[in-house]
């Protein structure tokens, strides 16, 4: 199983943003960052800086995704065909764990990536452990008859500090979801503005 390389509200401190909208983020308590500097005036960010921020804070997004990974991700965005900005974030939304997460069977990135570990999806009829697993439009996603009944799914379904995107099917009763097409990144629901160019800027410097 994946390990969280640190605690995930740190993270929405430090970019002093609520990164995931969620109404526990002590940011919609304190805007400033963790630990005894935190209240210190920062400084212009420089274009270095600018991108590293763009790329921590949408790595961070999709369950602090390893730096490797992430690695990986931009090299596969560059070769394919169109936007790479917009090809890196198919990519992402291509994820099992994010698919999971998108249709509310699981409350944030984080218990979407541990549920997707524990082997409670099934993809096209086929258990799936793998979070980062690329989902094909036109696949079906499945909570496995034995999991549809738990409490972090009933309650995740019922979350309603967001909704179901609209380039997924969803059928909450039967608890499948089929992703439709990929999504462009103005589609994607993100709390705050990410900015995968400059992320696709920082790692080809």
């Amino acid at each position: 199983m994946t390990k969280r390389a640190e605690a995930k509200y740190k993270l929405d401190r430090r970019m002093g943003q609520n990164i995931w909208g969620r109404p526990k983020s002590p940011v919609n308590r304190r805007e400033y960052g963790p630990g005894q500097h935190g209240q210190r005036r920062k400084g212009k960010l420089s274009d270095f800086g600018t991108q590293l921020k763009a790329k921590q804070k949408l790595k961070g997004y999709y369950g602090n995704i390893s730096e490797k990974q992430f690695r990986k991700y931009y090299a596969e965005a560059i070769r394919m065909k169109g936007d790479s900005g917009d090809n890196l974030i198919g990519l992402l939304e291509r994820r099992l764990d994010a698919v999971v997460y998108r249709a509310k069977f699981a409350a944030t990135p984080f218990a979407a990536r541990q549920f997707v570990n524990h082997g409670h999806v099934r993809v096209n009829g086929r258990r799936v452990n793998i979070p980062s697993y690329q989902v094909k439009p036109g696949d079906t996603i499945e909570v496995k008859e034995s999991s549809k009944q738990l409490v972090t799914v009933l309650e995740a379904s019922q979350l309603a500090e967001r909704d179901v995107p609209e380039f997924y099917e969803v059928d909450h009763s039967k608890m499948t979801a089929k992703l439709s097409r990929v999504p462009l990144p103005n589609e994607v629901p993100y709390p705050v503005m990410m900015e995968p160019n400059l992320v696709i800027e920082f790692y080809s410097r």
